[in-house]
């Protein structure tokens, strides 16, 4: 009996974890509307779903310097074009996130580097800011007062031994821990990649969304976009719900030992 008590408490956290656990990032496309000046090639939305990208291409991992740039890794929104995607859960606020953050997107800026030193150089060099706004139902949206496309670059791998335009990184970061908000491209300066990513401390990047700050509880859509005015077309990789899943699988682990343990107990007899 306790053996089949604990196959179905197995099944019943099998059954309720895929939500929380199978998709940390955004999972739907609800509208697109290329702006006037969005790039050829780069108009196709379903770039943003998924995790964001760990390599631009074969010739280099992603790193603070080296961005994602292909179309099959990153959307344009450009000058009065807007994106609108969906998560297949609520992203939730929760005070016990890494500095409050619940939300991260992620785009394509780098940092600036002296290239003949290899260390950044202090300034974000390209940045293509664009606005963001989050809902609960896809009508109603709040303003983020946060920019998509601009601080933190993402971060693919932990070390890099061969530069920040090299292949061959390890320890992949955690594409749903934020960076410390505190920092600033002026805390980079004079760093190789190395130490930037140790600033980092494990995350992989994006602008950061507490939703705290906007009075919400929670948020099932998020929107990008740029004004008609804008010069420049924003290109934007993906948008990632925190804390990292594998909090949820531990806790879900720890219950059911929890659960066995007790079932092991032996009872006192009557």
């Amino acid at each position: 009996m306790r053996i089949l008590c604990l196959r179905a408490l197995c099944s019943s956290f099998v059954v309720l974890a895929p939500p929380v656990l199978a998709a940390p990032f955004a999972t739907e496309v609800v509208s697109y509307t290329a702006g006037s000046n969005v790039p050829a090639g780069y108009d196709d939305p379903t770039s943003s779903l998924g995790s964001p990208q760990r390599a631009p291409d074969s010739f280099g991992d992603i790193t603070p310097f080296n961005s994602p740039y292909t179309a099959d890794q990153v959307v344009s929104i450009g000058a009065g074009g807007e994106l609108v995607v969906r998560f297949d859960h609520q992203v939730a606020d929760d005070s016990l996130n890494p500095y409050g953050i619940d939300l991260l997107i992620y785009g394509n800026a780098f940092l600036g580097m002296d290239y003949d030193t290899g260390l950044a150089d202090g300034t974000l060099v390209f940045s293509e800011p664009a606005r963001v706004a989050v809902s609960q139902d896809g009508t109603t949206w709040f303003d983020a007062a946060v920019f998509g496309d601009a601080l933190f670059p993402t971060l693919a791998y932990s070390t890099n031994p061969n530069g920040p335009f090299g292949p061959g990184g390890s320890n992949p970061t955690s594409y749903t821990r934020p960076v410390d908000p505190s920092l600033t491209p002026a805390s980079f300066a004079g760093l190789d990649i190395n130490q930037v990513a140790a600033l980092y401390g494990g995350g992989g990047g994006g602008a950061g969304i507490d939703l705290a700050a906007l009075g919400l509880p929670w948020i099932e859509y998020v929107r990008v976009w740029q004004p008609a005015g804008d010069v420049y077309a924003s290109e934007i990789d993906a948008f990632a719900d925190v804390p990292e899943p594998a909090v949820a699988t531990l806790f879900g682990v720890a219950a059911l030992a929890l659960t066995w343990r007790r079932a092991r107990t032996p009872r006192p007899s009557r």
